[in-house]
This record gives C-alpha cells, structure tokens and sequence, in this order.
C-alpha cells in the first residue's frame, strides 16, 4: 500500500509561527510517506519541551513520556515489538540535559531506534534559560551575565559513546532533512539526527549563518559519501587535510586541484575524520557540516536480545510455565 503525507497527519500544531518545529514536522511527515512504514507500525515518542508536543501532530502510535526519559521509552518500546518503527523526538534540553545519561546508553547499546534531536540552544517551553548547548557567555533569565559553563556538542557526545550514525540539518531545509531522516531510518542501530532551529521568541538567530539557503551557500558544507568535499557558491572550496587537522583551500589556488579534496568516507569504522568534520564551525573558518556524517553498521542491542532469548529458550527443557513445573518434582495434597 502507498502512504501519503496525509495519513500521517493529525491535529493542529500549537508552536509559535516561525518555530522550526513546524518545517521539521513537515519534513518528518514526508520521510515517513515516502518510507512506506504503516502508520500502525510506526510510534513516535518524546519527553517534555516544546517539540514534545510533536507526538500530539502524528497518526501513528505516539506518546509524551516524562522530562528526560524519551530514551528510555522508547529503547523499551523497540526490545518489546522489534518490528515497530520507532522515532524519538527530543530537544536540547530534554534529550541531553536530564536525558543525557539515556542518550549515551542508546548509543552504547546501539539500539535501533531513530533519535531526533531539535536543537535551538534553549529552553523555550519554560521560557528561555539556558540549556546544555548554549554557547560560553549566552545570557539568557537563567545566566543573565553569561554562563561560564561550556557546552556540550551533540556529535561529539554521540561520537564518544561509541555512536555509529550522527547526521546534521537545518530544520528549514526540508529537502535535506527528508534526506537524513531517510538514512537515520534505513541504518539499523541508534541513528542520531541534530536539527539545527531557531527559537523564534528566546533565541532567534541562533543559527541565523546557515539558516537561509545563500547562507548555508557560503556557510555550510553538505558531506555526501564518496564525494569530494567541496563547498562554496560555485563549489570553489575545498577541505583537505593539514596534520591531524582539515584546512579549507580554494581551488586553483597555489596549485590545489580536485585531486587533493578529501572525499567523504560515512562508512569508515575509524571515525576521526568525520568526528573533525561534525565539529567544523564558522567560528573558526570552517564551514558547517550537514549530511549524513556517520554511517557504520554494528550488531543491534535488540536483535541480539531477542536472539540470545530464543538461543536459550530452545536449549531448555520447558516452554512454558506448566512444563517448568513439571521438571521439578510435584507432589499430590489430599
């Protein structure tokens, strides 16, 4: 049977206008028909925040959980009903502040379950403080002379527990994210997808860089594996490696040729090279790196539970409760 968008709609999203909520939940919508998985065979899971309200916008099985334990759930509903497509919805706050030691046990685990993470650097739902990805000297009501904190940065929080997908868009960028959403659903393991939006009312312009296409033009680079990774409005850019390190050359120039672009390996089990691209910023006088970074199978944690179950329940005796009380001795009360 063919799915349209329109079978996986439902209700009447209450975001603010402008929210990258909404470009994300479309984009969602059309991964999910052009995928095909049954909305009865799909469940969209989330915590607390703004974007946990998502579940509410989706024809499928859905449930808002408690702050911080999307993960948890939905690793949980995924070993039950391994059949179930499972996508987790979390923001910045939700999936890595309370739900960070979730996170990086999904990723060790490698649980197959598709995990959404909507950053804006922000708590938004509570009304702007600061979350665990806003940057060193973000004012906000929580930090209102900057917070001396560092952040965390999701790939290389996902790169640290042993993650074998990270992919990165824009939220506003619905051909791209349809793209990664795509990928994160045909990688069998923890698929973490970063969605880079705006909180239009506590912070906007978080992203303002790469947030329109001339920007993310100039400002971004979209990695494709086995393809040179060039960037630039005429792909007159290139990345090569210098050291231990990447160094943006412009073509032509002091020689440089095609030849010498790095070509982007998502498959590679090493994953220093693609570690330094998810971590390239305009900051430092790289692009921002969008795509499918990382892509690596590895055994699932529940297929191999579900394997290891059937293992031993062939290998006993017993089959069901009734026959385990019959290999024990038994006795007759009169």
């Amino acid at each position: 049977m063919t799915y349209t968008i329109q079978d996986y709609k439902k209700g009447q999203p209450r975001w603010c206008p402008g929210c990258g909520d909404h470009a994300f939940l479309a984009s969602l919508y059309k991964a999910m028909a052009e995928i095909g998985v049954p909305p009865y065979q799909t469940a969209v899971i989330s915590g607390i925040g703004c974007s946990s309200r998502l579940p509410y916008y989706v024809n499928t099985y859905a449930m808002q959980t408690i702050h911080g334990r999307a993960a948890a759930i939905a690793m949980g509903a995924k070993i039950v009903s391994p059949s179930l497509t499972v996508w987790q919805i979390s923001g910045d706050g939700d999936g890595l502040a309370i739900g960070g030691n979730h996170f990086i046990h999904a990723m060790r685990r490698n649980i197959d379950i598709n995990m959404i993470l909507l950053n804006n650097r922000i708590y938004g739902l509570t009304k702007g403080q600061y979350s665990p990805t806003s940057p060193r000297g973000f004012v906000s009501k929580s930090s209102p002379y900057g917070t001396v904190e560092d952040p965390f940065r999701p790939a290389e929080l996902c790169f640290g527990a042993r993650g074998r997908f990270f992919a990165r868009a824009v939220a506003n960028d619905s051909q791209h994210t349809v793209a990664i959403l795509k990928a994160a659903y045909h990688h069998k393991g923890a698929a973490v997808c970063e969605i880079l939006q705006n909180c239009m009312i506590f912070n906007n312009g978080a992203y303002d860089p790469i947030y329109t296409r001339e920007g993310r033009s100039r400002n971004a680079i979209y990695v494709e594996h086995g393809k040179p990774l060039l960037f630039g409005e005429n792909l007159e850019y290139g990345l090569v490696q210098e050291g231990f390190g990447l160094k943006v050359v412009r073509l032509g120039e002091d020689g440089v040729t095609i030849d010498d672009i790095l070509v982007h390996d998502a498959h590679a089990e090493d994953n220093t090279l693609q570690l330094k691209l998810a971590m390239m910023d305009n900051e430092h006088g790289f692009p921002v790196a969008l795509g499918v970074i990382r892509d690596v199978e590895a055994p699932t944690y529940d297929e191999a539970v579900n394997a290891q179950i059937e293992e031993v329940r062939a290998a006993k005796p017993y089959h069901s409760f009734s026959e385990l009380l019959d290999t024990n001795d038994t006795w007759t009360v009169e």
